[in-house]
């Protein structure tokens, strides 16, 4: 899929043959995200055959980062002003900002799914879930959890969460939410959908590290 820069108010347009169908997608993703779930929403790039929207060829993260010149929309906007907001940015991805409502504990794919089925067996709470291209599992936690993360593990018995390809991330990070595409890889999927008890108050991270630390190192062995 290519992708055409148009220059416009300082801004870049990413035009498919989907894009009002994507456009209107994206307006009611936004929407249930600041509406419902209260989380900001942050316009992010896109990416195709390696290049950013951002027009930068320098870009570290193409497709995958905010665009420094679209504001962010704030929890609790509407339909209507999410939709006007979009309008500024057509064709920009959804990306949620870490640290304000969740932190995320990232994890491979088929280790976070393991861990999924054994949580949800045993009845713990669990907040969202995503999977992103490049397999990688993305867990909502409570906010600190990031930064938390290297003492919990280490209580835990376990010295380095490199070697079991865990990381938190935290303020100052943004992922990429569904259903929009990731780098040009692919769209954002969720592995478990927000819900209403979770989406603003998800699981403090020590309910659950210890089973995805078990999984993460049974998976790698």
């Amino acid at each position: 899929m290519g992708f055409t820069i148009g220059i416009s108010r300082g801004m870049r347009d990413i035009r498919s043959g989907s894009r009002r169908r994507g456009r209107a997608s994206d307006c009611t993703a936004a929407a249930e995200y600041t509406g419902l779930w209260g989380w900001d929403v942050a316009p992010g790039a896109r990416a195709s055959a390696g290049a950013c929207s951002c027009g930068r060829r320098d870009c570290r993260a193409p497709g995958a980062h905010p665009l420094d010149f679209a504001p962010e929309i704030p929890a609790g906007a509407t339909l209507d002003e999410v939709t006007a907001a979009w309008s500024e940015v057509p064709g920009a991805a959804l990306m949620l900002p870490v640290g304000r409502a969740f932190d995320v504990i990232e994890v491979a794919e088929p280790a976070g799914r393991l861990v999924l089925a054994r949580l949800e067996r045993m009845g713990l709470p669990l907040g969202p879930v995503t999977a992103t291209p490049e397999g990688r599992a993305h867990f909502f936690v409570a906010p600190g959890a990031a930064a938390e993360l290297p003492t919990l593990l280490y209580r835990m018995g376990w010295d380095d969460p490199s070697a079991l390809d865990l990381r938190g991330l935290g303020p100052g990070a943004y992922i990429t939410a569904p259903p929009s595409d990731r780098g040009g890889l692919g769209p954002v999927s969720w592995l478990r959908s927000p819900a209403l008890d979770t989406a603003t108050e998800p699981p403090a991270a020590r309910l659950l590290l210890g089973t995805l630390a078990y999984v993460a190192h049974r998976s790698r062995a």
